[in-house]
């Protein structure tokens, strides 16, 4: 990223302050002055008729000038004329129509005159003129007739107006007429045509004027146009023929010159104006225009070429682009060249203007009037509006040419003095005056102004003065040492003191001096240096992505004092942060970058004083424009060549092309990938199908995405043929016992080849020899009927059309539908493996039994009961599959110490064959699950309480528990102690060996195969301690909650409640009454004693009680007995696939089931004493 140079205009503007530090001092205003001119209409003043008319003279003097006019060279009686007033303390006119009038009436050549007692000064002549837009005469234009291929001029001939209007040419309808280098409109409005082609009388032609004041536009009739020719306009294929002319028929020619005419002429401009050249030239093919001059190049700073190479304009011309011009008209019959011989005039302009001219008495002083021009203009002097001439003789004054000499100079001789210089093509005046004062030096600003500068800046002190005789100025530093000027000073004749480099040196008190015979004046400037604003760190060119984020640094150092400001431009214009933008002070963020956020972005840091500016350029990688102009071209029948226009790449380069296509006959409306081609091509030949009306798209790939569609191109059919292929796919199956249906995938579109695409199907049992069975279908399907049960068959499937056949298809075996299996597995054999897993085997069925393809053994298998008596089990059945033609299997994830039944079937397509003998198994004890509801509480400081319920699943007969538990302080830990118990004892106590430690406790159960899962649970910390884990944390706050004595009463008032309430809802069914819950059941609620135990309360009430038929774990819990139970619910799986070497058997894992939930939990959520308990 490179620091931006600084702008030409500055350069220029300090060049401009430093001329205007050499010009002559002013004099102050309460001083007496002659007039002079301040304000003044142009010389060719058009106006708005419909507007007042305002004509502007201002001037200033002292004493204050008075104002008259002239019109046409005579006085205008302001007075006389009610409409025409000036306005106080101005010269200006103002002419008032809204009474009526008519603005023509007052146009003419008006000039300005400004009087005080010391002299007269004049304005410009004004030439008033009121803009004119005049009606197109209307008229009837024949249509025009005209050969193709001829050349055309449509001729505009717009009303004179005034100022001249602007043309255009639109149809009829408004819209506008396309150009280019064949037509295109002239300088003079007429539209040219190089050549006629016959679609350019699709449209018709009406020229426009549009006029500037009244902002009115105009339209002449339109013209139409009528064009011979040889060839047909829909015919495609010649008109995407590349030698288009020819193949219509259009005979080709050499170029010749339609505007302006012949081969040579000859154009005068003025110096500073615009030169403007054309040339429009006919032609077969259109010709091609290029512009040299005879001796030299163009002027590449001030040359640019307009309308499509037809015209060539060179502004700000001057001498040294006179010379002969010449423009050559090109085409492959050849070529024409038409000469330009161009004359640069010139209107007077200024060498050297004459300047006011301040004298003291007895000071000589002159006036200087030069011009130059082509011609040579001529200079008249005047004084106070008259010729100088006629003007009283004055010995103190010589005239000599272009100069007015002063010698000796006296009040007397204070005028204005007029210069005029003239010429054919224009006249400059200039007013200057005399003034002879006699004034004492004086200081003009204000005193002790604080000059602030940045360091090594080029600054300027300004000390403005007046006196007469002119006095002298002189500049110090600090009130000491000699005059500043000379070296790194330098003072200009009004008094500016500049100071080309500044350095922290200069600071200090500037004093200039001004001093002539009269006395002396002085005045004082304080100068502050500061330090430069630098973007030391500044913005790079980042190229990102589309939705991105990107960040622009412009870290800035500056002065402290100085108040910093950083602003963004975005392409030179201020920057809208909207939200998608953030501005701190050292960046600016762009969240998301759209493809509108590319280009330049300056950072500008400024302060009172100074700034500096850094510029980057941010691109932005989007997805390609879509592609326009398809072109179909090269028509054969199986191929054609597709062309279009790229469209902008966004920044990252194409890649590829995709081309779809779509057809209108099988899926209309639905686009389908056809090819695909490298992004460096825009023409590609694609091959075709047979008998598909295409039309197609093309979608542009980059690596940020893919383009939009492209517009589609026109459609292209091509003729028909026989289907070369076949349906895919083809199948064979039953749906039914007696029936085979015949399936394919159909053809689509591109393979249809033809119209009524159908397809011939063949079928007959395989290995019978018998003859073909065949059937015409027009869908993708066929059903056979009364087939015997599974047999293979022979198919084949041949697609046809209008136009023939297709190949001969393959063919393909199918099979008609199967029947359940007749017979079961037999001689099943069970091995026990482990207390999860058995082992099974069997003889395999004889496959004519099967009838159909056999897909698996399968074993069903329930759990009947546990061998613990009072464990009540689900008895849903589970299935274990063994695909395929197998003998053995593994049943794994079943229950240990358990009775177990099970049946095998084998399954074909349609089902279960019938089922084998059922086998009756039961599985040895495992290891139990963890104790439930571990909970430690701690009562008092000395001793920790422990209890828990049975295992959820023992597995066996318990045979006790082993408890293990170690003391910790931090990361120090005690020697660990083993407690085995009884497997009916749920309690234990430890009493702590200190109060500080605490205790990790580990529990579990045991069978006689071994020991169960583990359950891990920590005694509480003390308070001084960190704050326990949030599971015992509240395992604690329960346990201290629900012993305290407020809560047991609490709840005991709540029970007492609640048992009232049952009595009343019990008294008001007994009256008839309605209970709104238990209205669907017939047993009356009975309320029991409430129990306590641990401080909380349980109800239970009929619809709580063990079912019939329920069985009591060994913990106490109710089991609810319901049918739906499943052993997916116990950790086992549904169905599933095993190896025979029972890879799948796996660690029991316990869940809790809904099934074996505890008794005291009630079913009903919707009962208010449910409700009740639940919130307690």
């Amino acid at each position: 990223m490179a620091r931006p140079q600084p702008l030409p205009w500055v350069h220029a503007a300090f060049l401009l302050c430093l001329l205007g530090l050499g010009r002559a001092i002013k004099i102050p205003m309460d001083l007496s002055q002659p007039p002079t001119i301040t304000k003044q209409s142009v010389k060719d003043h058009i106006v708005d008729p419909r507007d007042n008319i305002l004509i502007e003279c201002e001037a200033k003097g002292n004493p204050a000038p008075s104002f008259h006019w002239t019109r046409n060279s005579k006085f205008f009686n302001v007075a006389k004329d009610p409409r025409v007033s000036m306005r106080r303390r101005s010269g200006t006119l103002v002419i008032d129509f809204r009474s009526g009038g008519r603005p023509e009436e007052y146009e003419g050549e008006y000039q300005c005159f400004a009087r005080n007692k010391f002299g007269t000064a004049l304005s410009n002549r004004i030439h008033l003129q009121v803009s004119k837009s005049p009606l197109w005469p209307k008229e009837n234009l024949d249509p025009v007739v005209v050969q193709e291929g001829a050349p055309l001029t449509l001729q505009c001939n717009p009303p004179p107006g005034l100022p001249s209007p602007v043309i255009f040419w639109m149809s009829s309808s408004m819209e506008p007429i396309p150009q280019d280098k064949r037509v295109s409109q002239g300088h003079n409005g007429d539209l040219y045509f190089s050549n006629v082609m016959v679609q350019d009388m699709q449209t018709d032609y009406s020229c426009n004027a549009r006029f500037h004041f009244t902002h009115t536009i105009q339209q002449k009739n339109p013209f139409t146009l009528k064009v011979l020719t040889n060839h047909p306009y829909n015919d495609s294929s010649l008109r995407n023929h590349p030698d288009m002319y020819s193949a219509r028929g259009v005979a080709e020619r050499t170029p010749s010159f339609l505007y302006p005419p012949g081969t040579t002429s000859s154009q005068m401009v003025l110096r500073g104006m615009d030169l403007l050249l054309e040339c429009i030239a006919s032609g077969v093919p259109t010709p091609d225009i290029a512009w040299y001059k005879k001796g030299g190049d163009l002027p590449s700073d001030k040359a640019k070429f307009e309308n499509f190479n037809k015209a060539l304009r060179i502004t700000n011309v001057s001498e040294e682009d006179s010379g002969e011009y010449f423009c050559l008209a090109s085409n492959k019959m050849g070529s024409t060249r038409r000469t330009i011989s161009v004359r640069v005039k010139a209107a007077p302009y200024w060498l050297d203007e004459p300047k006011n001219l301040i004298l003291a008495p007895g000071e000589d002083g002159r006036l200087v009037c030069r011009a130059n021009g082509n011609p040579k203009p001529t200079v008249q002097w005047m004084v106070n509006g008259e010729p100088l001439q006629s003007a009283p003789p004055n010995p103190n004054r010589e005239v000599a040419g272009d100069t007015i000499i002063f010698r000796d100079t006296q009040i007397s001789s204070r005028a204005v003095y007029q210069c005029n210089t003239s010429n054919e093509h224009g006249y400059l005046l200039a007013n200057a005056f005399v003034s002879v004062l006699d004034v004492p030096p004086r200081m003009l600003s204000p005193r002790n102004q604080l000059i602030r500068v940045i360091l090594y800046n080029r600054t300027r002190l300004d000390c403005p003065f007046f006196g007469s005789p002119i006095p002298t100025l002189r500049w110090f530093k600090n009130g000491q040492g000699s005059n500043l000027d000379g070296g790194n000073y330098h003072v200009y004749e009004n008094g500016s003191l500049e100071i080309k480099m500044i350095r922290k040196e200069d600071q200090g008190i500037y004093t200039c001096v001004a001093t002539n015979i009269l006395g002396k004046a002085e005045n004082q400037v304080r100068l502050e240096v500061k330090d430069p604003t630098r973007i030391y760190r500044m913005p790079e060119d980042q190229v990102a992505k589309r939705g991105t984020t990107v960040q622009l640094e412009c870290r800035v150092k500056h002065d402290p004092s100085l108040k910093l400001t950083v602003s963004w431009l975005k392409d030179d214009e201020p920057l809208y942060i909207g939200n998608r933008m953030k501005k701190e002070d050292d960046s600016l963020t762009i969240f998301g970058v759209a493809e509108r956020d590319q280009g330049s972005y300056t950072c500008i840091a400024s302060t009172e004083l100074d700034q500096d500016l850094a510029k980057a350029y941010l691109t932005v990688l989007g997805r390609p424009d879509r592609p326009r102009d398809l072109e179909l071209t090269d028509l054969a029948e199986r191929s054609v060549r597709l062309t279009w226009i790229p469209g902008d790449d966004n920044n990252s380069p194409i890649t590829d092309y995709v081309v779809q296509f779509e057809e209108d006959q099988f899926q209309p409306g639905v686009w389908h990938d056809h090819s695909k081609f490298p992004g460096s091509v825009n023409s590609a030949v694609l091959q075709l199908s047979p008998y598909v009306n295409y039309q197609f798209r093309v979608i542009a790939v980059n690596e940020v995405g893919s383009s939009h569609p492209s517009l589609p191109s026109e459609r292209y059919r091509t003729s028909g043929a026989a289907p070369e292929s076949n349906p895919s796919d083809v199948k064979g199956e039953g749906s039914r016992k007696n029936n085979m249906e015949i399936t394919w995938t159909p053809m689509n579109a591109t393979s249809a080849f033809g119209p009524n695409l159908r397809y011939i199907v063949k079928w007959r049992r395989r290995e019978t020899r018998e003859t073909w069975n065949n059937v015409t279908v027009w869908g993708s399907r066929y059903v056979v009927g009364q087939t015997p049960v599974y047999v293979p068959y022979e198919i084949r499937v041949q697609a046809e059309n209008d136009f023939g056949k297709g190949p001969e298809p393959d063919t393909v075996i199918g099979y008609s539908g199967e029947d359940y299996p007749r017979a079961a597995p037999t001689d099943v054999k069970i091995r026990v493996l482990n207390s999860t897993a058995i082992s099974l085997q069997w003889n395999r069925v004889y496959p004519d039994t099967v009838q159909g393809q056999l897909r698996e053994y399968r074993a069903y298998y329930w759990r009947e009961s546990s061998l613990l008596k009072s464990l009540w089990v689900s008895q849903k059945r589970q299935q274990a599959s063994f695909p395929g033609d197998r003998l053995r299997g593994v049943v794994p994830r079943l229950f240990p110490y358990s009775s177990y039944k099970l049946e095998m079937v084998v399954a074909n397509g349609r089902g279960d064959g019938p089922r084998s003998e059922t086998k009756e198994f039961t599985t040895p004890e495992g290891v139990p699950s963890a104790p439930r509801r571990f909970r430690v509480r701690q009562p008092s400081l000395q001793t920790i309480n422990l209890e828990w319920d049975h295992p959820e699943h023992p597995n066996g007969i318990l045979t006790g528990y082993s408890l293990r538990y170690v003391p910790f302080n931090g990361t120090k830990l005690g020697k660990q102690v083993v407690e085995n118990f009884s497997p009916n004892q749920t309690k234990f106590t430890v009493q702590r060996a200190d109060p500080v430690s605490r205790y990790r406790f580990t529990l579990s159960a045991r069978t006689q195969v071994g020991t169960g899962e583990a359950v891990t649970e920590e005694s509480p910390a003390s308070p001084n301690e960190a704050t326990p884990t949030a599971a015992y944390t509240n395992n604690r706050a329960k346990a201290d909650f629900t012993t305290q004595g407020w809560f047991i009463g609490l709840m005991c008032a709540i029970a007492l409640l609640v048992l009232i309430l049952l009595i009343v809802c019990f008294i008001k069914r007994s009256r008839g009454g309605k209970y709104p819950v238990r209205e669907k059941k017939d047993v009356p609620l009975g309320p029991e004693d409430p129990k306590e135990e641990d401080g909380s309360f349980d109800y239970s009430d009929e619809d709580n009680k063990p079912l019939q038929g329920s069985q009591t774990s060994l913990d106490g819990t109710i089991k609810q007995q319901e049918s739906d139970d499943s052993l997916v619910d116990y950790g086992e799986g549904g169905e599933g696939q095993f190896n025979e070497d029972g890879s799948f058997i796996g660690q029991y894992t316990v869940r809790k089931d809904k099934e074996e939930t505890e008794g005291n939990e009630s079913s009903e959520a919707t009962s208010p004493v449910n409700a009740i308990y639940s919130l307690a």
